[in-house]
């Protein structure tokens, strides 16, 4: 008899056991794929966003030599060397001669390079922002009127009256807040890192055209892309596109 029960009891807690790991097998099957398909299209973004970025460089470097460069790591140093000058000295404009890692380099700087540079490789932005609205009352002598009178003025316009010859007294100062919504860019410079694919680690390949009016940015993966993950699952990726003269494969 007691055989008996310690059977059912052995057969019982197997069955238990058997039950659990389906369930946690169940769960892995569900919840392990959508997280490796997720991360597959986090890295085609990511991949993508590199592109665009070394396409904007290509860009960049045309507008500022009138020519492409395959060397990807040369063109990122010259524009972010362009901007560079450009923080220091905002006159730094049209042709100028740049001299970088012991080369002098000619280059046309157009007006606005630098607010094209900080939105293009920068992510748009909101803030709200507290203003303090500062008003005084002043007394003024109005000669049309023959007499004194009492005006409000900003704060900022204040010592434009009170240079004037007809300003008599500030009598009173009145502060407001007030909140505003700012939209900004919050900017960065591109990076070398920018040029290699993040699954590959492979550069992206850079082609000008034979008769240099344009580039093309594509990725180095040429065929599936497969990384084992948990004995049982795989991370697929495939070509992630292209950038040809500003049109991209995937829009």
């Amino acid at each position: 008899m007691e055989k008996k029960l310690s059977k059912r009891h052995f057969r019982s807690d197997l069955l238990e056991l058997f039950i659990i790991l389906s369930f946690i097998f169940m769960i892995i099957t569900i919840y392990v794929p959508k997280a490796i398909w997720e991360e597959e299209a986090d890295k085609k973004d990511q991949s993508r966003f590199n592109m665009q970025n070394v396409f904007d460089v290509e860009s960049f470097y045309n507008t500022l030599t009138d020519s492409f460069n395959i060397d990807g790591i040369w063109a990122i140093n010259l524009i972010n060397a362009v901007r560079d000058s450009i923080m220091a000295d905002s006159t730094y404009l049209n042709d100028r001669i740049l001299s970088l890692n012991g080369k002098d380099v000619a280059v046309n700087i157009p007006k606005g390079f630098d607010v094209d540079f900080d939105t293009t490789f920068g992510f748009p932005k909101v803030r709200r922002d507290t203003i303090i609205d500062t008003t005084h009352t002043v007394v003024m002598y109005l000669e049309e009127l023959a007499r004194n009178d009492t005006i409000f003025v900003q704060h900022k316009k204040l010592a434009e009256y009170e240079t004037n010859p007809n300003f008599v007294a500030s009598i009173s100062t009145e502060s407001k807040e007030r909140s505003e919504l700012t939209n900004y860019y919050d900017s960065y410079q591109p990076e070398v890192s920018m040029l290699s694919c993040p699954l590959t680690k492979e550069l992206y390949k850079i082609t000008v055209t034979d008769d240099k009016s344009s580039v093309r940015v594509a990725s180095p993966i040429t065929e599936l892309y497969k990384e084992r993950r948990y004995l049982i699952f795989s991370f697929k990726a495939n070509n992630h596109g292209y950038i040809n003269d500003g049109l991209r494969s995937w829009d």
